[in-house]
């Protein structure tokens, strides 16, 4: 393993204009070590691509509260993969019904962060997902 920080990229997909929490997010995991790159609003699949594999990220994370998540995120994925990023873990964060989460998992999702979520479990989750792969762990 290395020392280098774990790369994260917080994407807001889609329509949704609320980026409060993902900022957040983005500044807790900044003030944990890591190096967190925010897209901002509005992103398409193959922009969010574009940007995991131009800022060579150890996690892709996403924050949607808009509700098209069952649409957004398999496309995501595809796209994540046809850009050769199928090893990048992809993270859920936002108001994702428990009903949906076994088809987020079969979309590729590895977590998924709901309203409440501690950054601290944030933070440690993320860390256990990209050590799992052997990668940075600061």
């Amino acid at each position: 393993m290395t020392d280098r920080a774990i790369r994260i990229l917080i994407a807001k997909p889609g329509l949704d204009g609320h980026d409060r929490g993902a900022k957040v997010i983005a500044r807790a995991l900044r003030d944990a070590g890591f190096e967190v790159i925010y897209t901002g609003l509005r992103q398409t699949p193959e922009m969010i691509a574009e940007a995991a594999l131009q800022e060579d990220v150890d996690v892709v994370g996403l924050s949607i509260l808009s509700g098209a998540h069952q649409t957004l995120v398999p496309v995501i994925r595809q796209t994540m993969n046809a850009h050769d990023l199928a090893d990048v873990p992809l993270i859920l964060g936002g108001i994702i019904p428990e009903q949906d989460h076994a088809e987020m998992a079969q979309a590729g999702v590895e977590a998924i962060f709901g309203p409440g979520t501690s950054t601290a479990d944030i933070v440690t989750t993320i860390r256990r997902i990209v050590a799992e792969r052997g990668e940075p762990t600061a």
